[in-house]
Formats: structure tokens, C-alpha cells, sequence
């Protein structure tokens, strides 16, 4: 970014309402007279010495307005005089016959030519925390305002929508995550109010209302990798599928997928993704509680599952809660089988604000197991949400002492202080 070429006039300062007009202004910049038959080739020379700013032209009309010149404007810090060109740039002017004097160009630069962090700096209180950032849902640009920039919250929206094309929607966040159907409540600020997003996540396409489930785009990776994990002709229980992001990779790979999801409108648009992406045979959607879909559906799954050779997953992502429903699986079946080679395999997601987050999830999940998974887990990690806190993604195979234990009610044992257990801190961000 070219920190000084633009300096915004001082009344914008403040602006809580967008005046598009109090930001133009004219600037004089170096020029180069060119002959059109080498601009091109001038142009390309020039590359990292010409202007570079949204909606600003580097070839203009000469001043003499004559069809055998132009004008290739220069970025004035980087050239102040004909010695600021580097040898190989000198070496391609004299080659082309083009003249080092320097021409003087008035360019006048709009609200349309500067970048939102421009604007931004220049409306907000100096010395504040400026921040363009924002996570993108189809057309819906999600922001997550601190305190001192809601006054500003309306045209901060505003500059959002207008600098990224295709954004014709912000919203800004007003409160936590409800961990119940996992969706929280929002403002707009600027846009049209149409909250039914399209997005495209590792080839396969969702539809959904973002105000009222959950997504986020930066778990896209994290979904890519467990799915990997998975064979065709595999069996995935999806506890808290949302609106499909684990559950309709998993049937596109060849996976018989029963999926659910506590909240009626995640349920609801779960089903119309499945249809969307023609595997509405291959998943079976519940609109259950977590603990009452793996103590119903997956418990009357899994006998049948355990004799068969195919593998068996289970994903558990809700972060805010999901070690706490582990317990579910305690006692969960009756009839040991003969061997444990075919025990379903958990991927259940927590967050951490441990200093050490692989050991802190392993232990909760032992704990809420009643079972120490030392040496029998591996914890992966999958991003960090906010300061001092992971989201991690703890997967081990189901004991069978757990899964066959004789008493569902059983008290369950405390996991020792600090659990060692294997340490995938793979830090591909999510």
C-alpha cells in the first residue's frame, strides 16, 4: 500500500454517515511521454515503478493530446528523478528510445480509488483499532465489531460492501454463539436483507439462512481432512451435522451417512443440501439431541455395524459442549463381540484455553468416557478461535470397556490430572 499518496482531507475524521464526495483530491504524480508503439513493452518494463491503485489508470492521454504518445504514470515514491529508475529499467528506456525526462501528471483520486482500510483510518478516531476484516458467506459479509467502532458501524458497512465485489450484504455479530442451535443473533448494516446464503466449499455447494444456523468458512480445511479419513462403503454418524459440511462429503466419497441436528432449521436446510447435491439416498437426517440420536439411532446401528468389516466414524462438532455428551457412549451396548477390531472411531471437537490444549481435551474426553485414553488418542489442532484459545479435535477408537460397560449409570472414574496421549499439533489453519 502506498502509505502517503493518498493523505484524506481532515473533515472526514468522525464521519459517521458516508459522504463519498469529502474524500476526492487531486495529487501530482511523475509521468513518463512514451511513444504508443512501445507502451506495451515500456509498460511491462516499468512494472514495479508505475502507479498502482484501485480504478487508477497507469497509461493516460499525453497533455498535447497526440495519437504518437501517452502518458505511463509513476509511483512517486518510488520515483522521485530520471536516477530513481534501477539499471535494467534505465538499460529498457534507452533501448525503446524513450526519453528518462520526467513529465508531471494532476491525478484525481476518488473515494472509488482508495482501499477500505484507507477510508477507515481516515473516519475513525486516530490511535483506534482500525479493521477491515470480515468473514465471507456467499454474499454475506460477516463482521464482529468491537465497541468503539459501532458508532461508525453503518458506514463501516457501507465501505465493506462497496470495496468487495459480490458482497451485497454485512451483518455484524451482537452476541456469543447460543450453544443450543449454535446460530447467534445479528444486525444489518448495510445491504439488501436477504439472508440465504450459497456458498462452495471443497467442491460441494450449501444453501442455507445464515441467520439462523451455524457455518463457518474457515472450517473448510478441517472438513476436508476428516472426510479424507473416510472409505467408501464406511458408516459416519454425524451428531451435530448442521447443515451437511461433514455429512455430504462423506455420502459424495461413498459413506452411508446418518446425520443430525438439534436445531429444526439446520435439520431442515441438511435436508435440502442433500437433495442439492443428489445424496439424499445416502444420508439420513434426525432432528434429535446429540445424546438421544447416539442412545437411538446410532445404538440401534451399531451391532451390525461391529460384525461388518467397513469402517465406523463418529463426529462430534460442536466445540462448546461435545466432550460433555462422550458420556453417551458408556454402556451403550450389551453384547460384546468376539473381537474390537471394527470399534467405531470418534472425532469429537473442544475448545481449549489450556497452556496445553492436547493433553487438556485428551483429559476431558477421558474423563467424560470414564476412561483413560492415555496412549490411545491422537489430538489434532484445528485452529485458534481468539487469544489463548484452540479449537482441537480429539479422535480415538471407542474402548470396548466403555462402549460395553455393564452399568450405564456408572460413576465415572477421574481422569488424572494431566493425561499424556499422542500429539498431532498439525497447525493447518481451519
Amino acid at each position: 500500500m502506498e502509505h502517503k499518496l493518498y493523505r484524506a482531507p481532515p473533515e472526514v475524521r468522525g464521519m459517521t454517515s458516508l459522504d463519498k464526495e469529502a474524500f476526492t483530491q487531486t495529487i501530482t504524480v511523475p509521468a513518463l511521454r512514451v511513444p504508443t508503439g512501445v507502451l506495451n513493452k515500456v509498460v511491462k518494463s516499468l512494472r514495479k515503478a508505475t502507479i498502482q491503485r484501485p480504478g487508477v489508470p497507469r497509461v493516460v492521454q499525453d497533455k498535447e493530446e497526440t495519437s504518437d504518445f501517452r502518458l505511463v504514470l509513476l509511483d512517486p515514491h518510488r520515483v522521485s528523478s530520471p536516477s530513481s529508475f534501477s539499471e535494467a529499467e534505465a538499460e529498457a528506456l534507452r533501448s525503446f528510445s524513450v526519453a528518462e525526462e520526467l513529465q508531471y501528471y494532476e491525478l484525481r483520486l476518488t473515494y472509488h480509488n482508495l482501499k477500505s482500510e484507507e477510508v477507515l483510518e481516515a473516519v475513525l478516531p486516530q490511535g483506534q483499532d482500525v479493521t477491515s476484516g470480515f468473514s465471507r458467506v456467499g454474499h454475506i459479509a460477516h463482521m464482529n465489531l468491537r465497541d468503539h467502532q459501532l458508532p461508525y458501524k453503518n458506514l463501516i458497512g457501507q465501505v465493506i460492501m462497496d470495496k468487495n465485489p459480490g458482497v451485497t450484504c454485512v451483518v455484524n455479530k451482537t452476541n456469543m454463539i447460543d450453544s443450543t442451535y449454535r446460530n447467534f443473533k445479528m444486525e444489518m448494516l448495510a445491504g439488501e436483507e436477504n439472508m440465504v446464503a450459497k456458498v462452495k466449499e471443497n467442491g460441494v455447494t450449501y444453501e442455507f439462512d445464515f441467520s439462523h444456523v451455524y457455518w463457518n468458512p474457515r472450517l473448510s480445511t478441517e472438513h476436508q481432512r476428516v472426510v479424507q479419513l473416510v472409505k467408501r462403503g464406511d458408516t459416519v454418524f454425524d451428531v451435530f451435522a448442521g447443515v451437511g459440511p461433514f455429512a455430504i462429503p462423506a455420502a459424495r466419497s461413498g459413506a452411508n451417512v446418518l446425520a443430525n441436528d438439534l436445531n429444526p432449521e439446520s435439520h431442515r436446510w441438511l435436508q435440502h443440501n442433500c437433495k442439492l447435491n443428489k445424496v439424499e439416498k445416502k444420508v439420513r437426517t434426525f432432528n434429535l439431541d446429540g445424546r438421544a440420536f447416539i442412545q437411538g439411532p446410532v445404538k440401534q446401528e451399531l451391532p451390525a455395524l461391529l460384525k461388518g468389516r467397513a469402517g465406523v466414524h463418529v463426529v462430534m462438532n460442536l466445540p462448546a459442549l461435545a466432550l460433555d455428551f462422550l458420556d453417551a457412549f458408556r454402556g451403550l451396548l450389551h453384547q460384546e463381540p468376539s473381537c474390537d477390531e471394527n470399534l467405531p472411531t470418534v472425532h469429537c471437537y473442544g475448545f481449549s484455553k489450556d497452556d496445553h490444549p492436547e493433553a487438556d481435551v485428551a483429559d476431558r474426553a477421558s474423563h467424560s468416557l470414564g476412561f483413560p485414553l492415555k496412549d490411545r488418542c491422537s489430538v489434532h489442532f484445528v485452529r485458534n478461535v481468539a487469544p489463548n484459545k484452540d479449537m482441537m479435535c480429539v479422535s480415538f477408537t471407542v474402548p470396548k470397556e466403555v462402549l460395553f460397560s455393564g452399568d450405564q449409570e456408572q460413576t465415572a472414574e477421574p481422569a488424572p490430572k494431566r493425561q499424556k496421549c499422542e500429539e498431532a499439533t498439525d497447525s493447518t489453519q481451519s
